[in-house]
């Protein structure tokens, strides 16, 4: 599974870019069991923040089949596309929400974050302490040029991202060697245990060894790919629309309703939201907060909503040579100003706030203790303490700059460089750049000055395992890959990341994520944000739509807990 920052791995081109991955709890699909107020506010007229459970729909089923059967469907998405559509290559969330209904995986997302088998019979069994996997698959399958799908198209996908240099190479480089034991049965060894394989690795999409065997091939494919999925490539406009057919002859329950269902983009919010209100779109993605209440109000409109392991942070230079590398200064900033005040008051339809360095859909399946956690170690809104905090700390005319994305995060660096202001540091400053400058600037800026930044805001979402968290965003080996914090730590806090990611045994990781968040929430080398919800609204003739957590995984037309058909 690929994890991804803003949306995708590390390739962010412009400013439209945001979040992704999004990706708690998901949503079924007819009445709403009740809600909040989809203004973001309680009966005393305050702030308050949307529980995405209060937004779970029963499921629908069609009193006509056959008229379901005809029923197409437009989604309009909230990004461009990158037009990449080679699982193997692909980085980007909104190709994936395209060629996810194109290919079966070997394990797919139930409503929630949990695998189980679709390719693969069962779980697979485990041998050589967790180091090799023997997985059965179903026979049968037929990718959509009649071929049918057998074990050698399973080892072929593990091992393509190693052979063919993908970008997303290093979530699978653990791999030793794939290889098919006969037609139906696959081996994989793994160079040592690592501990994500079960809860997400291997939920791999499963392409066609004969469509790529040359690079002519997979470029053909990329553009072109042939799955086994429920849906068939039909009609591609570069940089306009997919369309994508009905798979009749689907090997698996439940066929699809839906005849055709066509994506296109619009990145402008209030057009993509005038577009929903018109009905010239069936569904759009990434509902504006400040809409929420709008479209809730609409009797011609459904809200969607889901919890997602999407991770937003502010992030510290942590270099000696930076005033941000005391971790006073960097207390002292997070005392500042209030984070549940900014979610609550600017993102209460659409964010939670966070305690710890992982979502809470995230800790679902771990259980470390988020709430004792942020009464505990969460920096609080304390204006005074800031200031003593940064007193003789830094200089009186300490002028820090807070880099940001053009969108909530550049509201965020907004309010809290207001916040300094307050307490006297009249320099302080926002900065808000398009993703390319930013994460030059931050991300794989391997040797900034004192002035590039003191902090920037940015975002990640991985999945069920604090793997993708604390790697990825704080181990010293993904310094101008994936953070540029920068940040030392304990003379344990690197190894025990290592060495987690290494372990098969959960309780033994979980000592060591415990002692690892706890520290980052005491040093703070970043502060956790807010988690992103996954947004859709669609036309109240489109029936049987759910949210997933995983914003790769929206819209799920057809899966075991929804099947979309049109209401004429």
């Amino acid at each position: 599974m690929t994890v991804y920052i803003d949306g995708m791995v590390r390739k962010l081109p412009d400013v439209s870019r945001r979040y992704v991955l999004a990706t708690g709890t998901a949503v079924s699909a007819t009445a709403i069991a009740g809600c909040i107020g989809g203004n973001g506010e309680d009966e005393n007229g305050e702030e308050d923040i949307i529980d995405p459970t209060d937004y779970d729909y029963d499921r629908e089923e069609p009193d006509d089949e056959d008229a379901a059967r005809e029923s197409t469907m437009e989604y309009t998405q909230e990004l461009e596309r990158d037009e990449d559509f080679d699982p193997i290559h692909s980085n980007d969330a909104y190709s994936a929400q395209v060629y996810n209904l194109v290919f079966d995986g070997l394990y797919e997302w139930d409503a929630g974050l949990d695998l189980e088998p679709k390719v693969a019979v069962d779980m697979p069994d485990v041998e050589r302490d967790g180091t090799r996997y023997l997985y059965e698959i179903h026979e049968g399958i037929e990718f959509h040029n009649g071929e049918e799908l057998t074990a050698s198209d399973v080892a072929h996908t593990f091992m393509a991202y190693q052979e063919e240099d993908s970008v997303n190479e290093a979530q699978y480089d653990m791999i030793e060697d794939a290889e098919a034991i006969d037609d139906y049965q696959v081996q994989v060894d793994l160079e040592h245990p690592y501990g994500p394989w079960e809860l997400q690795t291997m939920a791999i999409s499963i392409v066609p060894e004969s469509e790529r065997e040359s690079e002519d091939d997979r470029e053909e494919f990329n553009t072109n790919p042939v799955g086994s999925g429920p849906f068939v490539w039909s009609d591609f406009e570069f940089n306009e629309y997919v369309t994508l057919e009905r798979n009749d002859d689907y090997w698996d329950d439940p066929e699809p309703y839906l005849q055709e269902i066509t994506f296109v983009d619009n990145v402008d919010e209030a057009s993509r939201v005038g577009e929903i209100r018109a009905g010239d779109t069936d569904a759009i993605a990434d509902v504006p907060n400040d809409d929420w209440g709008e479209l809730e109000g609409d009797d011609d409109v459904r809200v969607h909503i889901s919890e997602s392991p999407s991770y937003m942070h502010l992030t510290f230079n942590c270099r000696d040579d930076a005033p941000t590398g005391d971790p006073d200064v960097r207390r002292g900033i997070c005392h500042a100003f209030s984070m549940t005040d900014f979610v609550e008051s600017r993102l209460g339809n659409v964010a939670q706030p966070l305690s710890a360095p992982i979502p809470p859909i995230t800790n679902d399946q771990w259980g470390f203790p988020l709430d004792e956690w942020h009464d505990e170690h969460y920096p609080e809104y304390d204006p005074d303490q800031a200031e003593e905090l940064l007193d003789g700390a830094v200089d009186d005319d300490w002028s820090p700059t807070i880099a940001a994305p053009g969108d909530h995060r550049g509201d965020l660096a907004e309010r809290i460089v207001t916040r300094l202001h307050e307490i006297g540091y009249e320099g302080a400053q926002a900065e808000t750049l398009d993703f390319g400058t930013l994460l030059d600037q931050t991300v794989y800026n391997e040797d900034p000055s004192p002035d590039d930044f003191q902090a920037y805001l940015l975002g990640w979402t991985g999945g069920p395992d604090p793997d993708a968290y604390m790697y990825n965003l704080y181990h010293e080996s993904q310094v101008g890959v994936n953070q540029a914090h920068f940040y030392e730590g304990s003379d344990s806090f690197h190894d025990d990341i290592a060495e987690a990611r290494e372990l098969a045994d959960q309780d033994e990781r979980y000592d060591l994520y415990e002692g690892v968040m706890l520290e980052i929430l005491e040093e703070l080398p970043s502060l956790p944000a807010y988690s992103f919800h996954n947004t859709m609204a669609s036309g109240e003739h489109v029936r049987d739509l759910h949210a997933h957590p995983m914003v790769q995984q929206n819209p799920r037309p057809v899966s075991e807990y929804g099947n979309v058909w049109i209401d004429d």
